[in-house]
């Protein structure tokens, strides 16, 4: 047969036209697929993550003022803060309260007090793995605090330059004004990774 009549048979050209016809078919729809994933992706992200910046020295040094971080909106609905997480939070229901980021101490039904610089949980003296200065005002944690449920005590790693449930102003944090746990450090370059509490 002669490739020349072979290529201008109808049903070749038609052929040829239907596997064209289905390679774009075929791009538009991994182009559609791609673009659904991506959105769902973002739809997640928002539901799951929040960013927030370190405003204050309150954790220093182990946060610093201009850090930024991603936090893990979902881990406390379906578990709840641990010893050592930190979390951030909101002093009270309105969605104009500032956001603070600290360390829990406290669990719901423990009693938490400061003696001689020493945090004591149910009158035995806490043992934290690192190395924090020795508290030297003990704020409202000089008398005995219990816990009720659903309340954390919580303190900033700069034990000695920070605002946290030793105040009134901050107080002890109940679990609903809890906006999750600090996940992720997306900025500076140097910092970005996972957090280790």
């Amino acid at each position: 047969m002669d490739l020349k009549k072979w290529k201008n048979n109808p049903k070749i050209q038609d052929a040829r036209e239907k596997m064209e016809n289905g390679k774009i078919r075929g791009i538009f729809r991994l182009i559609f697929e791609i673009a659904v994933t991506l959105a769902f992706a973002a739809l997640v992200a928002i539901a799951m993550f929040q960013s927030v910046t370190m405003q204050e020295s309150s954790m220093e040094p182990t946060l610093s003022v201009g850090d930024r971080f991603f936090i893990n909106r979902v881990i406390y609905r379906v578990s709840s803060p641990q010893r050592g997480d930190i979390i951030v939070f909101r002093t009270n229901a309105s969605d104009e309260a500032a956001l603070h980021i600290r360390r829990v101490i406290g669990l719901p039904g423990e009693t938490v007090q400061i003696v001689d610089g020493r945090i004591m949980i149910n009158g035995e003296t806490y043992k934290e793995g690192r190395d924090f200065p020795t508290i030297s005002n003990a704020g409202l944690a000089a008398s005995p605090i219990t816990l009720e449920a659903g309340e954390y005590f919580v303190l900033g790693d700069n034990r000695n330059n920070s605002e946290d449930s030793r105040y009134g102003d901050i107080g002890i944090v109940k679990k609903k004004y809890i906006s999750g746990k600090l996940w992720f450090t997306c900025y500076p370059v140097k910092k970005i990774g996972f957090l280790e509490s």
